[in-house]
């Protein structure tokens, strides 16, 4: 469920360049109306002002606000202009690329891959291939190595069910097969790792898990973390986490990005800007369960100025409708939706990964939700 604000009346693109064009004009630029505009312009709309934008002005959009913004912002705004594929496409790029001083962003190149669903990773690759006239995979093959670039290479390469559909059968013989080539250190355990998280849909990984720890009373992840380390774990884990709590997923590591001395701003505005329009909402609702307060406060005292005023007005407002219900799913897998108002939270949620839940009451097998312990590591 989307953050994003539509404005209360209808505008056009050539309104909207307009008015642009006149927060350009003289000595500085006006970077609150801007920020008005473009924050609250979906993916359509941002496409459909930019070709009138140039059309008009024969200049890129993305060009002028380059000039004209500077630092974070400049860099939150640019990012935002693209459609998902694009920012994607662009981040990984960014990533993967070591020239002008950057280096190989591995937390980058992990979260997004290891993050995105089958569909998104195959438009996130034809952009790629046409912006910059390489395959990801040979990016990713030149510039990763070991355990955690088969893991990369497979989780790209590879097709994957996105439906809730799943085999029982086959996930008690996954965890098993997990149980064994970790924890009894039979065969070659990385490569069946790399197997069943590459290969299986996220909604069957999210089974193997719970399946995991129903069969050998120790969590899935507990044992990733045990037997892997470096970015193999980091992979690992994000595939995991992303498949059995994305919105907790993205909470924790804005948690990360704010947590202690400075701020990661790279990260903020990475899962900022590329969750807006998908699931922020439920993500703000996770944060406030585990951390007790409210994501928009948390960005409001890590960020300043114009900058922190992007980042809020993406973010929206931090209430919500009031009700909390569960989902009773496969084998006691719940798809879990919370929804509250100002501190009334009882439980942490979490939406299916298309971001869409619908209305529903106890009659429809819902039950309510006691306690937030298994939102927690």
């Amino acid at each position: 469920m989307t953050t994003l604000n539509a404005p209360p009346t209808s505008t056009t693109p050539r309104d909207d360049a307009r008015m642009l064009h006149k927060a350009f004009k003289g000595l500085g630029c006006d970077t609150s109306n801007i920020i008005k505009i473009l924050a609250h312009r979906n993916s359509e709309q941002r496409d459909l002002l930019q070709q009138e934008y140039e059309t008009t002005y024969s200049e890129p959009l993305s060009k002028r606000l380059s000039s004209e913004l500077h630092g974070n912002l400049k860099k939150a705004v640019l990012l935002w202009l693209n459609d998902p594929p694009t920012r994607d496409a662009t981040i990984l790029r960014q990533a993967l690329t070591a020239q002008s001083g950057r280096v190989i962003d591995f937390q980058a190149i992990t979260e997004i891959i290891c993050s995105r669903t089958p569909s998104q990773i195959r438009r996130f690759k034809e952009v790629y291939l046409s912006s910059y006239h390489s395959n990801i995979e040979h990016d990713i093959e030149k510039q990763t190595s070991g355990d955690h670039k088969k893991l990369l290479l497979a989780y790209v390469s590879i097709p994957r069910y996105e439906g809730p559909e799943l085999d029982h059968g086959i996930v008690q013989q996954d965890a098993q097969q997990l149980y064994r080539s970790r924890e009894r250190r039979i065969g070659n355990d990385e490569n069946v790792f790399i197997k069943i998280f590459s290969e299986r849909s996220s909604t069957h990984l999210a089974a193997v898990a719970l399946a995991y720890k129903g069969l050998h009373g120790n969590t899935l992840e507990k044992a990733i973390k045990k037997e892997t380390s470096g970015l193999f774990l980091s992979g690992l884990l994000a595939i995991l986490r992303f498949a059995t709590n994305p919105a907790l997923y993205f909470a924790k590591i804005l948690r990360k990005s704010m947590k202690g001395v400075g701020t990661d701003d790279s990260r903020l505005i990475r899962v900022i800007v590329t969750r807006t329009e998908i699931d922020m909402q439920y993500i703000k609702v996770a944060y406030f369960s585990q951390y007790g307060k409210p994501l928009t406060h948390a960005v409001r005292s890590d960020t300043s100025g114009h900058y922190k005023d992007f980042l809020l007005h993406l973010l929206g407002t931090h209430f919500f409708s009031s009700h909390v219900l569960m989902e009773e799913g496969f084998d006691g897998v719940a798809a879990l939706m919370v929804v509250a108002r100002g501190k009334d939270f009882m439980a942490v949620v979490w939406p299916g990964r298309d971001g869409d839940v619908g209305e529903c009451s106890s009659d429809d097998g819902f039950a309510r939700v006691e306690d937030d312990a298994q939102c927690h590591d």
